[in-house]
């Protein structure tokens, strides 16, 4: 059952926060064993659960949190041994607004270590199995969200979206994934990776039920100092016809693609021009040089903001009583792909070589940008693939340059700030597709009304619950 129908349902009384509650942990308890979507349960749910107002506007629901987002009282590891056991005093502000309008928080998802991954299998913990195909990755990093809602372990999820960390799994596991434009959500309580490309993105199975996350996470933030005063109305976005729209299909996403990648592309085109959208070919031409960039720009960041995690302050440290000494062997429990960026990092940030990559990769960020937004004179939305092709299997990416061209299609809208929806659109086989829209700064609301126009004309036939509902 969709999240706004269990709302709808409580709200008449016809089911209590209770027996929500109680459906979702029995589900995970039976189901998670064999995916390892989460990392760790809230033991407190059944308790608080009893305790929540029912008249509140999102009571009854249970949400699925990425374990890089902090939860008070609740262990947040970051998919990280050097957290394993940290529990933060302090609460991520997306979260405490859910916790203010009722909504409870189920578990704490698995991720690629520190968000860095594409497919879950850099957990420090154990690997997520996609429900479509347990011999198939989730996705990453937020791998463990998409997981949780594509096997109805929880109705919403957060997750987190450096450079596709949202879209690409929601793709790859058949549901819906928001990286809103930066800032529109608030990053405090967010354990950071790249500042500058780091957003907080819901997750769900349904339009509707995306616009009423949205509605209860977004908003300025004190707490931080860039999150934007755009108050926000996704559910009220939703009412109404569709307006006339100009759909772009970037050309630089047209080769390369899977046979139902492709096929996917086409149909969703015929089903936007038969919904009155104007439909032409675009060119964005910086877009096949952004994965290059991205990856100087991220592991720049990712090197500095790591440099926290030394023993000194919490998470875990290692013995020694010689500060240096103690300092290496505390880092050397970051994973492999996690050594590897911040090395990279702190190569390009170093004397000598900073202008000739950190530079000229941030010079590159501003050509992006401006490209975009000469684009967005021109129409109104961007379609193209959210991945090149569906879920792919185990061990398949052990070359780290072949996980890297995961984010090909998604890292252009993190290095622009533009929101991007990744949105279940087909089929190859058994295996979800999904194809990304992305809208101009700060009309998030325009990609979800376009979204539930296509979700309503093809009647949902590109959602499932591969594992059943727990509703």
């Amino acid at each position: 059952m969709l999240a706004h129908e269990i709302r709808a349902r409580v709200a008449r009384g016809e089911v209590s926060p209770l027996e929500v509650a109680q459906a979702y942990l029995k589900r995970v308890q039976e189901l998670d064993p064999g995916l390892g979507a989460f990392l760790s349960l809230n033991e407190r749910l059944l308790e608080e659960a009893e305790a929540v107002d029912p008249g509140l506007p999102l009571a009854g629901l249970v949400v699925a949190v990425k374990d890089n987002i902090a939860t008070r009282g609740l262990r947040t590891t970051a998919g990280s041994r050097l957290l394993e056991n940290f529990v933060p005093p302090y609460e991520a502000t997306a979260v405490a607004r859910l916790r203010a309008l009722g909504a409870l928080v189920l578990g704490k998802t698995n991720l690629d270590e520190f968000g860095m991954g594409s497919s879950t299998e850099h957990s420090a913990f154990f690997p997520t199995k996609n429900p479509f195909d347990p011999d198939r990755v989730p996705g990453g990093s937020s791998g463990g969200s998409a997981a949780a809602l594509a096997a109805d372990l929880a109705p919403l999820a957060l997750g987190s979206d450096t450079g596709g960390s949202v879209r690409q799994p929601a793709a790859f596991c058949g549901v819906y994934g928001l990286k809103p434009t930066y800032g529109r959500v608030s990053r405090f309580g967010l354990i950071a990776y790249a500042s500058s490309l780091d957003q907080i993105g819901p997750m769900a199975r349904s339009v509707r039920d995306l616009a009423l996350l949205m509605d209860a996470v977004a908003g300025p933030d004190p707490l931080d100092a860039t999150s934007l005063d755009l108050p926000p109305r996704f559910q009220e976005a939703l009412e109404g016809p569709l307006p006339p729209l100009r759909l772009g299909v970037v050309r630089e996403a047209l080769a390369g693609n899977s046979p139902g990648v492709e096929r996917a592309l086409e149909e969703a085109v015929e089903v936007f021009r038969g919904l009155g959208l104007s439909v032409r070919e675009v060119s964005w031409p910086s877009l096949p040089q952004a994965l290059a960039a991205y990856y100087i720009l991220a592991p720049a960041e990712a090197s500095s903001n790591l440099a926290r995690y030394d023993g000194t302050l919490y998470g875990w440290r290692a013995e020694g009583e010689e500060v240096e000494g103690m300092m290496e062997a505390t880092r050397a429990l970051f994973g492999l792909e996690v050594k590897r960026r911040v090395l990279v990092g702190t190569f390009v940030l170093s004397s000598g070589y900073y202008e000739a990559y950190y530079g000229r990769a941030q010079a590159f960020r501003r050509r992006l940008k401006a490209e975009a937004q000469a684009l967005f004179q021109e129409v109104d939305l961007l379609l193209l693939p959210t991945a090149p092709h569906p879920a792919f299997p185990f061990g398949a990416r052990r070359d780290p340059l072949s996980m890297y061209r995961e984010d090909l299609y998604t890292v252009g809208a993190n290095l622009t700030g533009l929101p991007a929806l990744s949105f279940p659109a087909g089929f190859e086989g058994h295996l979800p597709v999904g194809l990304q829209l992305l809208a101009p700064w700060g009309e998030d609301e325009r990609l979800l009304r376009a979204a539930l126009a296509f979700e309503e004309a093809t009647a949902r036939a590109h959602l499932r619950a591969p594992l059943g509902e727990a509703l």
